[in-house]
């Protein structure tokens, strides 16, 4: 029976007091990637893997959100966010926030991981700690190795200050004529074709429970600096000091105004490594005021631009430790398995014709008994989806394969699958998206590629970026064509599927085949297609769809009946979307979100969202898959697929979201969530006021790991692949 219908007093759901800024509430996610470096429970190379993630996130945000903060406030954009700041007020309030955090960070490796990296025989030693041989050694490697690639560079009248490139470690030199005692000032590039840890031979090495340590060596820039006499003959060098800059890297490309898309980005990408705009300065914070000023200056920046830094500046490097050979350092090995069902595929043979033919069971006759889910990186990515694409470019009976790469590896064996696939005759379309940012120069050489081998390349829609994850093949069977899909929420990149976990959907239903027909015309045509069967489209009918959804639990729970809402995403952003599931919350619709990243929404407020939980999992694994579950008075909808809840997932994008229709999968999928939300190790818990509380095991409480919990399920159904 249901309850009473529930009403509720009106309030303005869109104050701003009702949202955390985008920015802050990312600073905070990377904050919690952060705290993976200084947990003890985390092993101590990940833990420098960490550190570097931090690093390089932060790289990123200053070229991208930064960039175009300030960009913001030099055209005198006055508009403000759904939490009510200014451009202007969100750059004060990012450097408030992430001060504390550079400084955390820097503490956490000089002081915590330096000495415990010691204590494992791995040295990261200062050049004053070298003694004779080891700097002999180090200064005849500098004369061979380092000082031909160096370039040093004067500035003064005759000499402007030099270009610097984006994300460049540098040393500010002063020296001094001693005829004359004239100052001048240079600087040197540390250059990125050498390594950044240079290791001294195990025979030089430190000595470490009685044999060579595992690594002993010293920052490169180290090596540089003690010897810049060699760069400066006759000179005096009074000082030398690293910095490092960060420049506006996004690019700005008037689509419409281009006549070829390819040439248009391959032309912004030149700009982007020539630079842009300087955006912050890194600098140890022991560089006297005379050199910080002299670079601020230089560089056009103020001081609100400049970091300090107590130690190594540009700690991404620190990731060259993760190739040392030492397991007991780093998590155990990531072990996927291939679905049970896909383990009656025997290996493919080829035949007298050369076509390569299945000897058991095929993988199109897999997919026909039912709906297959793949999880990754818990089941193999290249045992699925890179098989079922390869198995369809030699299989003589596919006629057609259509999908589109979004991201994709530099050697892409999916990639080189659509190349056979075309040299066999199939009629291939590859939808290309060229402004996938930082990925545009690997995406144009891989659509030439193509293009070269008859592949019917497509960029994609003006003012639209294709963020969907969709594959078609088109295939002849007896007297009928069946088309068979994959429908993901991650890129076809089996680098990434290693690291991220994302799902993935194949499918041979025909409502799914008609409707990705029509989104791959959309894609590739002048459709104007407003409705699907099945899937939501973005930007076509999706954030109807997802209000609508949304709103029928409102309706039932105003009802009387059980509303309920679970949400995995990696961004919740949207303020219309927020602003509705506020809604929701005050009809008493019991909602929990996963969400990895930025979180706009407010939970917990009293009369706003108390009803609304949100955690974030940041673990081993990067959290990237998307479902969606809705309750619907017991007859339960769930969906998958590439879209956040963010306006240019909903507004500017092409993404697709796909319903799942077999029950088992469904609960499969709920089962994902119901792990998730228990998860007490890696799940952090938003308050309020937008900071994150770590959930802990209770006392006596076994510790739930959902990414440790989902490997080991994986691995009880089948054997490793």
């Amino acid at each position: 029976m249901p309850k009473s219908k529930k009403t509720t007093p009106a309030i303005n759901l869109t104050e701003p007091q009702y949202y955390i800024n985008r920015e802050l509430s990312w600073l905070e996610f990377n904050n919690r990637v952060l705290h993976e470096a200084c947990d003890p429970r985390t092993p101590l190379l990940e833990r420098l893997k960490f550190l570097g993630i931090f690093c390089s996130n932060l790289d990123e945000f200053f070229m991208v959100r930064v960039a175009g903060l300030k960009q913001q406030v030099e055209a005198k954009v006055t508009q403000l966010t759904p939490d009510g700041r200014t451009p202007q007020q969100q750059l004060q309030d990012i450097r408030l926030h992430l001060s504390p955090q550079v400084k955390k960070q820097n503490e956490e490796f000089e002081q915590v991981l330096r000495p415990l990296l010691a204590e494992n025989g791995i040295y990261i030693l200062d050049y004053i700690e070298l003694n004779q041989k080891q700097r002999n050694y180090l200064d005849n490697y500098f004369e061979d190795q380092i000082f031909p690639v160096l370039t040093p560079l004067a500035v003064d009248p005759s000499h402007p200050f030099p270009y610097i490139s984006n994300l460049s470690l540098n040393l500010a030199v002063v020296v001094k004529n001693p005829d004359t005692e004239e100052e001048f000032f240079a600087r040197v590039k540390v250059p990125k074709v050498l390594p950044r840890f240079l290791p001294l031979p195990p025979e030089l090495g430190i000595q470490h429970q009685g044999k060579p340590a595992h690594w002993t060596g010293v920052p490169l820039e180290q090596a540089i600096a003690h010897n810049l006499e060699s760069l400066f003959p006759g000179m005096n060098i009074q000082e030398y000091h690293p910095f490092r800059i960060t420049r506006d890297a996004d690019l700005e490309l008037e689509e419409d105004e281009a006549d070829d898309l390819l040439l248009a980005i391959e032309q912004e990408l030149r700009k982007r490594r020539m630079g842009g705009t300087p955006v912050r300065l890194e600098i140890q914070s022991q560089t006297p005021e005379t050199v910080r000023s002299r670079l601020l200056q230089d560089l056009e920046l103020t001081e609100n631009d400049a970091y300090e830094v107590d130690g190594l500046l540009g700690l991404r490097d620190l990731m060259y430790f993760m190739s040392l050979p030492l397991p007991e350092l780093k998590d155990p090995p990531r072990q996927s398995v291939v679905p049970p069902r896909l383990q009656r595929i025997r290996e493919s043979s080829v035949n007298a014709e050369g076509l390569e033919v299945e000897e058991g069971k095929d993988f199109f006759a897999v997919i026909r008994e039912k709906d297959l889910l793949v999880h990754h990186p818990y089941q193999s990515f290249s045992a699925t989806v890179v098989r079922f694409i390869t198995h369809a470019a030699h299989d003589p009976n596919v006629l057609a394969i259509k999908m589109t790469l979004y991201r994709t590896s530099g050697d892409s064996p999916i990639v080189n699958a659509l190349i056979a696939a075309a040299e066999n005759g199939k009629q291939v379309s590859v939808l290309v998206e060229l402004k996938a940012r930082f990925d545009e120069e690997n995406n144009i050489y891989w659509a030439r590629r193509l293009e070269r081998v008859g592949v019917h390349v497509v960029y994609g829609l003006v003012g639209l970026k294709t963020h969907s994850k969709i594959v078609m093949v088109v295939r002849r069977e007896k007297d009928r064509m069946r088309r068979y899909v994959h429908i993901g929420t991650g890129n076809y990149n089996q680098k990434t599927a290693r690291l991220y976990t994302d799902l993935g959907l194949l499918s041979c239903r025909e409502e799914l085949g008609a409707d990705l027909t029509d989104v791959f015309n959309f894609l590739t045509g002048y459709s104007r297609q407003k409705s699907y069967r099945e899937i939501m489209v973005a930007p076509v009918n999706m954030r109807d769809r997802f209000l609508e959804l949304i709103r029928r639990e409102i309706d039932n729970a105003q009802n009387g009946f059980s509303g309920r809402i679970v949400a995995k995403m990696n961004a919740l952003v949207d303020p219309q979307i927020i602003a509705t599931l506020y809604e929701a919350s005050r009809a008493g619709v019991q909602i929990d979100l996963i969400i990895r990243g930025i979180c706009c929404l407010r939970p917990g407020l009293k009369d706003i969202s108390e009803n609304i939980r949100v955690i974030s999992i940041i673990g081993r694994f990067l959290e990237h898959s998307r479902i969606y579950y809705f309750y619907n008075n017991g007859q339960e909808e769930i969906y998958i697929g590439s879209a956040d809840w963010m306006r240019r997932n909903l507004d500017r994008r092409v993404e697709v979201i796909t319903p799942i229709k077999d029950q088992d999968i469904a609960k499969d999928l709920q089962e994902i969530l119901g792990i998730m939300l228990a998860d007490n190790r890696q799940a952090w818990e938003l308050q309020p006021d937008g900071s994150y509380i770590q959930r802990r095991p209770c006392e006596d409480c076994p510790e739930a790991n959902s990414q440790k919990i989902l490997m080991s399920m994986a691995l009880r159904t089948v054997g490793m692949s």
